[in-house]
């Protein structure tokens, strides 16, 4: 196995690499998704509209719930499979940015995946706005190679056309909802309904040829709606759809509930995860309640809770009364890397740097950014840091032993001081100042979005998951657009969950 990026720089893709195969993987035209072009912002309106105007998602996803149950899905909402109790999956999330840092995860997903039963597509399946004729470059082309099916739970771009490409690729060629009735004059819905992006007209023609790329029906995998639980082996695996804004409705609620029930262990696959970046979001539930209180219930039996929508990866055991839950972050399947060096230095539900997990590093999310930006302001030699200068003012900022020791040479300078401030490197909680300019703020929701890069190392990843009675063992890969990374996936974590408490004595 490849060296990791804990290993040293060249695991992390940084020097000389040779470039991998991915781009013969590609469409010969590619478009590059900027999210700094008003054009995009503008399509991608709907989340902002919600939060202002009220979320419809609870009303629309009880519709297409409706129409599902009436073409005969089962009640439950449960997939039942025959896999035995030894198998592997897959899980990859934020993938559907149909660039390079998409197919860059692709030769190593499928080396590494290879003998994997099915996958799961954890968020946002299709950026900007998750339009049917974007599911050909952006799912059918990239995994026409994965033989085995894939399900797949919506992000809220997958909501920005009410989710009825989604619907139509997932769950069994879905047709449209009837329209609902115009809402009341000068009412907030009504606001909301003249700003609503819709698709637009002949969107999903060219549908049918996308779906030739992957023909097989050993390929298909038919959901019963945008939630659904799949029993594989001995495990259960509950897929929740959090919408536009990150909650759930009173309707999924109850659902998730009684799903959860019984002694069959689970794990959780969210659009939301209840933990990241340091923090805690346990996701609400309409009428009350939480997600995270679910996963929590030791009559639940939840081992794991896994979300994307942050494009990085981050893990966390929480330990939830005797026992202890990973709650993942896996965001790192194709869309632009979310920065890992803005998070503080982790101290949450009992869970500490030594415990804390992360992909990319801290020092190689810095060294990445400083030199995107120092190419995109022409200021490289203030701008950019090296992979060992950034490890190193990292530990210094966060006062934390780091994942990959700095390298000789490596000095923390006035230079790497400012450079890290600006590009909004987290500093230890104690030395936090009570007012402060706004740079991590502004860097975060101005920056990060428009920086997508289109060269090597991408700091890109996957999940395995290896099921037996007994345990899962959790797997995170690395995907850099190398070479090296494609033809040997390195693991960036590793953890091994129990399934069963260990014998008392």
């Amino acid at each position: 196995m490849s060296n990791s990026s804990r290993e040293g720089a060249d695991g992390a893709g940084w020097g000389s690499a040779e470039p991998g195969s991915y781009r013969a993987l590609m469409p010969p035209r590619t478009g590059k998704l900027s999210w700094l072009n008003p054009r995009t912002l503008w399509a991608a309106r709907n989340g902002v509209l919600a939060s202002w105007f009220g979320d419809p998602t609870g009303r629309t996803r009880s519709r297409w719930v409706a129409q599902r149950a009436a073409a005969g899905a089962p009640a439950d909402k449960v997939i039942r499979r025959e896999d035995p109790d030894r198998f592997s999956f897959l899980v990859v999330g934020d993938t559907g940015e149909g660039g390079d840092s998409q197919y860059a995860v692709v030769p190593g997903l499928l080396k590494a995946g290879e003998d994997t039963r099915f996958a799961v597509l954890a968020s946002d399946v299709i950026y900007p706005v998750g339009s049917a004729d974007d599911y050909g470059p952006k799912f059918f082309r990239p995994y026409r190679d994965y033989r085995a099916p894939i399900y797949a739970i919506p992000g809220n771009h997958d909501w920005y056309e009410d989710l009825g490409a989604f619907m139509r690729v997932f769950c069994d060629d879905a047709p449209p909802l009837p329209p609902e009735p115009a809402p009341r004059p000068f009412t907030a819905a009504w606001v909301r309904s003249l700003l609503w992006h819709r698709p637009r007209p002949g969107d999903g023609a060219r549908l049918d040829e996308a779906r030739a790329l992957r023909p097989a029906p050993a390929q298909r995998a038919v959901q019963p709606g945008p939630y659904w639980a799949v029993d594989a082996g001995p495990i259960r695996i509950v897929g929740i759809d959090t919408g536009l804004l990150g909650t759930v409705d009173a309707e999924q609620g109850a659902w998730l509930r009684e799903v959860s029930a019984g002694d069959r262990p689970k794990i959780l696959v969210t659009g939301s995860p209840l933990y990241v970046d340091g923090e805690h979001h346990p996701c609400a539930i309409e009428g009350g309640g939480t997600v995270d209180a679910v996963v929590r219930d030791p009559a639940h039996h939840y081992v794991a809770a896994i979300g994307g929508d942050i494009h990085n990866y981050q893990r966390y055991p929480v330990d939830v009364g005797g026992r202890t839950v990973q709650y993942v972050v896996a965001g790192g399947g194709g869309a632009f890397m979310h920065a890992t060096h803005t998070i503080p230095r982790v101290s949450v539900a009992g869970v500490t740097e030594d415990d804390f997990r992360s992909y990319p590093l801290r020092g190689d999310s810095l060294a990445f950014y400083s030199a995107l930006y120092g190419r995109r302001l022409r200021l490289r030699r203030l701008l950019t840091l090296t992979e060992a200068e950034a490890t190193a003012v990292i530990a210094e900022r966060l006062g934390i032993r780091t994942g990959r020791a700095p390298g000789d040479g490596a000095r923390v300078t006035p230079r790497t001081r400012i450079v890290a401030g600006l590009l909004g490197t987290a500093r230890r909680p104690e030395r936090r100042r009570r007012f402060r300019l706004p740079v991590r703020t502004m860097y975060t929701s101005v920056f990060s979005p428009g920086s997508a890069t289109y060269h090597p190392p991408f700091f890109k990843c996957f999940l395995r998951l290896d099921v037996t009675p007994e345990s899962v063992r959790l797997r995170c890969y690395a995907a850099t657009g190398n070479r090296a990374q494609e033809e040997d996936p390195p693991v960036e974590d590793e953890v091994t969950i129990p399934l069963v408490p260990p014998a008392s004595g």
